[in-house]
């Protein structure tokens, strides 16, 4: 047994990047997870930075799945998918909405085949509304859900995007979580259910925590947003950039000590919390002030001696290099059969009794046609034509 989830199967006709990354969650997580492709393969497959036919992305979102190739505009591809179906557990897809019914796919379809089945729909920006039927990629969504000016800081300023694709991989984990929340619920019901997730919502709901303050108590919400706390911690040394971040009293009056910044404790604009908040801009020069003459090292060693949150800001080289992210053991190197040693991120979680393992790495197109379809007990002949036609 390898992982939590072992002997859950898990049929995904997800691509690009939301939908691979929730079923690679489970898949670490012992799943077995058949990924159902079109002739053409995930599109992920095509994108740059490759070696030996694979791309990174692809192999960093589908490592731990056996890939099946389907022609479901077939009849015998239709047909095979639908004996998949009955014998599996969790049915994953992020088409457009309205584009699996047309297929007879949709979750009244399955779970005629299939009651305990848990159908998951993953769409961009909702399944009802005005944009629903539209195309979507992660900037839109980062624009419409307002991620966009919370990350440039108050609405007076151009609006930034955020330089990772936040609202694809976020919804990646949304969903995992959903699944296993949905599965666990079947084993107290016996019953499967449709789980429905879009990104646009993941990303609202994501922000509601720590920056939809202004928009909280009704009758009072602010007109325009100023910057928000943590933003822009970052502060530039002699020889590089830290970030530091005081929120308590204790820091702060710790920070000022190690620096040789008393006077900055009796200034008025920053005696209490609210103070330096209400006074942010002056209380980040001032501690831009504070450390542009010292060695990043120099700052670090003081603040740290007192206890006062502090880091250094990295390149992705340095850290991959860093010792607690050695410590932590979360980088790692795997030989895949076809791409040669792979440099991944492990599974963050782990399990004390049910440990995650990365069991094969990302597969060929269609690599597991044969293997999965008689696996499934599907008719020769019916897996001779289907082999045929892809």
């Amino acid at each position: 047994m390898s992982g939590p989830l072992s002997g859950v199967r898990v049929i995904d006709l997800t691509n690009v990047i939301s939908g691979p990354s929730a079923t690679m969650v489970l898949g670490d997580q012992g799943a077995d997870i058949i990924k159902v492709e079109s002739p053409n393969g995930d599109f992920a497959r095509h994108v740059a930075t490759r070696r030996a036919g694979f791309s990174a992305s692809f192999v960093n979102n589908n490592r731990n799945k056996r890939s099946i190739v389907l022609d479901l505009k077939s009849r015998n591809g239709m047909k095979a998918l639908q004996e998949l179906v009955r014998k599996a557990d969790v049915f994953v897809q992020n088409f457009r909405p309205g584009v699996m019914q047309r297929l007879g796919l949709g979750y009244k379809d399955l779970e005629k085949l299939n009651p305990r089945l848990v159908y998951v729909s993953i769409a961009g920006f909702g399944f009802d509304g005005p944009l629903a039927k539209r195309p979507v990629y992660d900037p839109l969504i980062q624009a419409l859900s307002s991620l966009a000016t919370v990350q440039a800081g108050s609405d007076n300023e151009r609006p930034k995007l955020v330089r990772t694709i936040v609202p694809d991989k976020l919804t990646g984990v949304q969903a995992s979580q959903a699944i296993t929340a949905a599965l666990f619920s079947r084993e107290r019901t016996g019953e499967g259910q449709h789980v429905k997730l879009s990104m646009l919502d993941t990303i609202i709901a994501f922000l509601w925590g720590s920056d939809m303050g202004g928009h909280t108590f009704v009758g009072e919400e602010d007109e325009e947003e100023r910057a928000q706390s943590f933003i822009d911690l970052i502060y530039e040394t002699a020889d590089g950039y830290v970030t530091i971040s005081v929120m308590q009293d204790k820091q702060w009056q710790a920070f000022c000590h190690a620096l040789g910044r008393d006077d900055l404790l009796v200034d008025e604009r920053f005696t209490t919390a609210e103070k330096r908040e209400v006074n942010k801009d002056a209380r980040l020069e001032e501690i831009q002030n504070s450390v542009i003459s010292l060695t990043g090292e120099d700052v670090l060693s003081r603040l740290e001696n007192a206890d006062v949150p502090c880091a250094p800001v990295l390149t992705r080289t340095q850290m991959r290099n860093h010792p607690q992210v050695i410590a932590n053991g979360i980088v790692i190197e795997t030989d895949h059969q076809h791409a040669g040693l792979l440099r991944q991120a492990r599974a963050p979680a782990t399990f004390s009794k049910t440990p995650t393992a990365i069991r094969r790495g990302a597969p060929l197109l269609g690599e597991h046609t044969k293997e999965v379809l008689e696996e499934f007990g599907l008719p020769s002949s019916l897996v001779k034509s289907i082999l045929s036609e892809t």
